[in-house]
């Protein structure tokens, strides 16, 4: 079966606007019949509950959290993507659009990207309007700098902070509508299941997490953002919370799930410390346009760095790649340190690290100048981990971060279940195999600010949608299905906890689904994890009950979830025979070492139907056409 995308015709400059125009309209005064459901208060969750609010609709907002403003968007640091070209550089919409293609190998809708760089400029504009401190320059211009994979500056930021500003915004403009009484906010609720009605999404089953209570909910569409799946390796840099759970139900419910293979690592986390820790800590990006990335040339040169003299440095990334330098995309510059690490020229005491060293940039601009850009990150170093990288070089490694695989969705942000619209990180993306950094909040707050807003009213204008209540079948349905899964946890009263079982999971993802794969080490991890959910769905142990807060019980069945999900993933990255962006099959690869890509049978986005349990799921395609782009082998050197 061939997907159909549903991308406008005519012109790419011209699609989306065309389609805004051909697209059905709710009238106003209609608007307020709409009851919609929105799962996740991240910039997409937000932005989307703001607009909808704002136009009229009743809004039902759901998040994990205490608060709206505890989403996992606001711990991102470097900053968002627009192509303002402020700077005179020759930026474009274009360019943002050429370079996010690229980065992403080739493996992303032209449609989609260009909508994306189109809308990115009305994402800043917005923001400003809303508060958000940019950083400006000596003219008060908003100040922005460059960011891997482009070699202009268009990343606008925020000194450190920028996921945290733009969330504060969007939450400032939600939580208005809160008071205004046009979302009712639902904080600490859980979604653990889909409700359909005539195959239509009209409705979610959640659990709240200090009462137990399960919770069900009707409304005329359903809208998840509830973020990416980065959490299924152990260690990644996503906060504890996030998960698969959402839109691994959805996919249970006929949800299409596509790329589940491509996952992104980020070059710029802090090494692991120790076995007690929950999560890795992220390192702005944005650091890499000041700090230099190098290592021993000699192996098992044990010299604190200052002693190591500039003749006997390997500036890797410099000379490997002299255009772009240490400002090589994601997942560029993450496989080269592995590739350094594993012919043990690795630092520090693991072996599993590499100096980002600000000694030239010091020496150049000053140690204020430096401190003014990169302050709070050099503060975060520091607290974690004893060393004043003012004095001392950083010392990072590749961990995994942003999934760009998710639901997959149409033009209108639609997944394969009519009435659930899938936004941010939870769809399959606009990035393809690989994302620029600063693209995720611009993703997401277009997906919310200037995208669901026109295409849900589409749908809501254009389908015979009959009065649903949760006294329908369904729900009395979904709530048993859920009850019954808890139970089950509950009752194993085995000997290990989720915790450990997620440990295991997450090695085996890591070790053999990672910075590089390969056939027989895939093979091998199918099995460890088939083996591993057997021995979780007999040994599992969960304190408590249901009817309470309990922690262990929410864990378990995320961990349960990540251990299906994990064999999807692995099936994804076996049935792809190429290596394209984050997904390194060692089979297939240039003679540099490069991703080498098959665009004669694998130019398309691989999309998995769920057959049911224990059965192999479907394999559909959705073929990707490239009109205005030629496909190249990717070069940054």
């Amino acid at each position: 079966m061939l997907l159909d995308a549903k991308i406008p015709g005519g012109p790419l400059t011209g699609k989306w606007d065309r389609h805004r125009f051909e697209m059905k309209l709710v009238n106003p005064a209609n608007k307020k019949k709409f009851d919609i459901i929105v799962v996740g208060t991240g910039l997409a969750g937000a932005s989307a509950s703001a607009s909808l609010a704002e136009l009229g609709y009743n809004v039902k907002t759901f998040c994990i959290q205490d608060s709206p403003r505890r989403a996992h968007s606001i711990a991102a640091q470097g900053g968002i993507n627009a192509a303002k070209n402020y700077t005179n550089e020759g930026d474009s919409i274009w360019r943002l659009f050429y370079d996010t293609i690229k980065g992403g190998d080739f493996r992303a809708r032209e449609a989609n990207v260009y909508r994306l760089a189109q809308v990115s400029n009305n994402i800043i504009d917005q923001c400003v309007a809303q508060g958000v401190p940019f950083a400006r320059d000596y003219g008060g211009l908003l100040a922005n700098r460059s960011f891997g994979g482009a070699q202009v500056s268009r990343t606008f930021y925020a000194r450190s902070q920028t996921g945290q500003q733009l969330l504060l915004g969007a939450y400032g403009a939600l939580m208005r509508q809160v008071a205004a009484g046009n979302v009712k906010m639902f904080p600490r609720r859980e979604m653990l299941d889909l409700v359909l009605v005539n195959d239509q999404a009209r409705g979610i089953v959640v659990r709240h997490s200090v009462t137990g209570e399960l919770e069900y909910h009707a409304g005329h569409a359903v809208v998840l953002a509830t973020g990416g799946y980065g959490n299924l390796f152990f260690l990644s840099t996503n906060a504890m919370a996030s998960n698969v759970t959402s839109i691994f139900n959805a996919f249970k419910k006929g949800a299409f799930f596509a790329n589940p293979c491509f996952t992104q690592i980020h070059p710029t986390c802090i090494p692991v410390h120790g076995t007690y820790q929950s999560k890795l800590t992220l390192m702005s990006e944005s650091l890499r346009n000041d700090g230099r990335v190098w290592i021993p040339k000699t192996p098992g040169d044990k010299r604190p760095p200052r002693q190591i003299p500039e003749s006997e440095r390997n500036y890797y990334l410099e000379n490997k790649y002299p255009s772009f330098g240490n400002l090589v995309p994601r997942d560029v510059a993450s496989r080269s340190t592995k590739e350094q690490c594993d012919r043990g020229r690795g630092v520090g005491e693991t072996g599993l690290a590499v100096y980002l060293d600000f000694t030239d940039a010091i020496n150049r601009e000053g140690e204020a100048a430096i401190k003014k850009k990169y302050g709070n990150l050099f503060q975060m170093y520091a607290k974690i981990t004893a060393e004043n990288p003012y004095e001392t070089p950083m010392m990072i490694f590749p961990a995994i971060h942003y999934t760009m695989g998710g639901l997959w969705v149409d033009y209108n942000l639609m997944s394969t279940i009519d009435g659930l619209f899938v936004l941010g990180e939870g769809n399959f993306s606009d990035h393809g195999a690989n994302r620029l950094g600063a693209s995720a909040l611009m993703q997401g707050l277009a997906d919310g600010y200037f995208t669901i807003p026109y295409t849900i009213g589409g749908y809501l204008a254009g389908t015979l949608l009959k009065e649903v209540t949760t006294s329908h079948p369904a729900f009395k349905e979904a709530i048993q299905t859920v009850t019954g899964r808890l139970d089950t946890l509950l009752s194993i009263k085995g000997k290990r906890t989720a915790d450990d079982f997620h440990r295991s999971l997450g090695l085996i993802m890591w070790d053999y689904c990672g910075m590089a794969r390969n056939d027989t080490g895939m093979k091998k991890a199918m099995t460890l994890i088939q083996d591993l959910r057997s021995e979780f769905w007999e040994n599992v142990v969960i304190p408590g009950t249901t009817k309470e807060f309990n922690q262990s019980l929410e864990r378990a069945g995320r961990v349960a979830d990540f251990l299906e999900f994990g064999e999807l993933m692995i099936r994804d990255a076996l049935a792809r025979r190429e290596s394209c962006g984050c997904h390194f099959n060692e089979a297939f690869q240039t003679a540099d070492n490069e991703p080498k890509r098959n665009d004669a049978n694998f130019c398309h986005v691989a999309a998995w139907e769920y057959a049911g349990d224990n059965k192999e799921p479907i394999f559909h395609k959705e073929p990707l056409v490239f009109e205005n782009v030629e496909l190249t082998q990717r070069s940054y050197k």
